[in-house]
C-alpha cells in the first residue's frame, strides 16, 4: 500500500528545523515526532540555510514591491495616452469646425 506524500507549510518547516537546531531535541526525536526521514530534514535545513539572506533583504526588493512599480509604471502611461489622444480628438474637432465640416 503506497503511503500518502505529507506536505507541510514554511513555517512547519521553519518550526521543525528550530526544534532541533535551538532547542536541542535530537534529531531522531524530531524526525519521529513529525514523521520524516532525516535525510529530508537535512534537505530543509539546506534550503533553509541557501535561502536565509533572503530574510534581510531590504522589503522593496520584494516581488510584491516589483509588481506594485510596474503597476506605477504602467498607470502613468495610461494616464499620458489618454491625455495626448484627448489632445488630438480636440485638435481634430477644432480643424472640422474650422473647415466647415460639422
Amino acid at each position: 500500500m503506497a503511503k500518502e506524500r505529507r506536505r507541510f507549510e514554511a513555517t512547519e518547516k521553519v518550526k521543525i528545523i528550530k526544534e532541533h537546531l535551538l532547542d536541542g531535541r535530537p534529531l531522531s526525536e524530531v524526525c519521529e515526532k513529525y514523521g520524516i526521514a532525516p535525510t529530508q530534514f537535512y534537505q530543509w535545513q539546506k534550503t533553509f540555510f541557501e535561502q536565509g539572506a533572503a530574510a534581510f533583504e531590504p522589503k522593496k526588493a520584494s516581488k510584491n514591491y516589483e509588481l506594485e512599480n510596474k503597476v506605477q509604471q504602467l498607470n502613468k502611461k495610461l494616464l499620458k495616452k489618454d491625455e495626448v489622444i484627448a489632445e488630438l480628438v480636440e485638435h481634430n474637432i477644432s480643424l472640422k469646425k474650422n473647415h466647415g465640416m460639422d
